[in-house]
């Protein structure tokens, strides 16, 4: 257990982040998978710029990597394109 007042507080904010952090990225995760379901273009083309803006918080935040973010960007507005 921790001794310092600091050391408390900073448990207390780092178990809140967390919460925070892990219901943002299954928000996304979810989303994600809303957008492969998609079956035309438009619904696609309505999802896809809130999931792009989801991918980008997160990574700013540290949540997921950089390059992750842009790879699923990437595969994600492929898939998009390619809807009827």
């Amino acid at each position: 257990m921790a001794n310092h007042k600091s050391a408390l507080k900073r448990i207390r904010a780092n178990a809140a982040k967390r919460l925070r952090n892990r219901y943002q990225a299954k928000t996304t995760r979810t989303f994600i998978k809303r957008l492969r379901a998609a079956e035309d273009k438009k619904t696609g083309l309505e999802l896809l710029p809130k999931v792009i803006s989801m991918l980008d918080r997160l990574a700013k935040k540290n949540v997921i990597h950089k390059n992750k973010a842009s790879n699923n960007k990437a595969k994600l507005t492929k898939f998009v394109n390619k809807l009827k």
